[in-house]
């Protein structure tokens, strides 16, 4: 069995293999991590199947027969873990835990046209986003069981990826294959702040051994609720050029707000739902940290980044964790930056570098001291490590 290269951003060292969970029959696609029930963990895979394990044991403990078409996401219900819903196609089906082995979804949902990508839950357990293909997202009322809205007609290609803001209840920020990140109002069902990452480029330093693809956005993540009180209100995006962007998106809102003249071409902005800042607090958000770019120069990927996440173990949120094509894990330590009273050089902000044999689809973290990090790389093997 072939040994896992660990690295540093001082030291080279060589760890133990990373424990391997068999039981699919295809490609790992996509995992989730329970947080209520430390060690359990789900994953998902091209053979249409979910399978279940608990790290406190050896073997597979369930596998969900789905799907016959590949599963492209998963994830728990905020609140309430014994709900799953799983995307295949074009369809969300809602699983009950305690009710594994019938494989029978309590519900079903085929508001999506196209083929979805991601699909999330908003903190609250009300609302269920659906992104496609197509570039639509179908925000789902999961209370009502119903569609609540469709927001469409802002992404240009591929809506790969959806989070819900959980300090803004009425909004979501989506990423797409246009290399762009859009804010939403989706109780109006209207853009009011798009973000070509494709021309806006804040940084211009010397990007020497960055990839050159098009900076397509394949992942985002954002701060969970309970993350808020020690981290800034950001969204973490993994590009398609090799760059992760952490964005300070409230700095970016209030840009917005005060500017008023960057609607997008279909929808107007929504109302207001704050107060305007002033000249004052408009000139501190100039000094403030705003973005920060970890790239090659930084330790970072050579190739796309597919997969972003936050560490959910130790200090929640302390870790951004990304996965990429050049087979390759980073965690990075970026919590000091935006701290204007911090010094930050960028060869500080690369904590770990896992270097895998296969290019990364997914990650997640668990809550617990070792074996925290999960991977669902292009094997049907989905390995876990220990980030420490």
């Amino acid at each position: 069995m072939a040994e896992t290269s660990v690295q540093t951003n001082e030291t080279t060292t060589t760890g133990p293999p990373a424990r391997r969970l068999r039981g699919h029959k295809a490609i790992a696609t996509s995992c989730i991590a329970s947080r209520d029930r430390p060690g359990l963990i789900a994953s998902a895979a091209e053979d249409g199947c979910v399978c279940w394990f608990d790290m406190r044991c050896k073997d597979l403990l369930h596998t969900m027969d789905v799907a016959q078409n590949p599963i492209s996401s998963l994830c728990f219900k905020p609140g309430n873990e014994n709900t799953v819903y799983v995307s295949s196609e074009n369809e969300v089906k809602v699983f009950d835990v305690h009710m594994l082995t019938s494989w029978k979804p309590l519900e079903s949902y085929s508001y999506n046209k196209e083929e979805i990508n991601q699909i999330t839950c908003n903190s609250k357990s009300s609302f269920l986003a659906a992104a496609d293909d197509g570039g639509d997202i179908k925000i789902i009322d999961i209370r009502q069981k119903c569609l609540y809205k469709t927001l469409r007609a802002a992404h240009e290609s591929i809506c790969s990826s959806v989070q819900f803001l959980p300090w803004r209840p009425w909004e979501v920020i989506t990423g797409g294959l246009d290399s762009k990140l859009i804010m939403w109002d989706f109780s109006k069902g209207r853009p009011f702040k798009v973000m070509d990452l494709g021309k806006s480029e804040p940084d211009s330093s010397s990007n020497a051994g960055q990839c050159f693809n098009p900076a397509f956005v394949h992942a985002i993540a954002v701060p969970e609720a309970d993350m808020l009180d020690k981290t800034d209100k950001i969204c973490v995006v993994a590009r398609g050029d090799g760059v992760v962007d952490v964005i300070n998106i409230e700095s970016e809102f209030r840009a917005a707000k005060s500017k008023g003249s960057s609607n997008p071409k279909k929808g107007g902005q929504p109302k207001s739902n704050g107060n305007v800042p002033s000249p004052s607090s408009e000139k501190e958000d100039q000094n403030q940290r705003t973005r920060l770019r970890l790239d090659y120069s930084s330790g970072g990927h050579t190739a796309a980044v597919s997969c972003v996440a936050f560490s959910v173990f130790g200090e929640k949120g302390r870790y951004i964790i990304s996965g990429g094509n050049d087979k390759a894990v980073k965690v990075w330590n970026w919590s000091g930056f935006f701290k204007a009273d911090e010094t930050c050089n960028k060869d500080d902000f690369l904590h770990l570098n896992i270097s895998l044999g296969r290019k990364v689809n997914w990650l997640c973290t668990t809550p617990t001291d070792s074996e925290n990090l999960v991977v669902c790389d292009t094997s049907k093997v989905v390995k876990v490590y220990t980030v420490a």
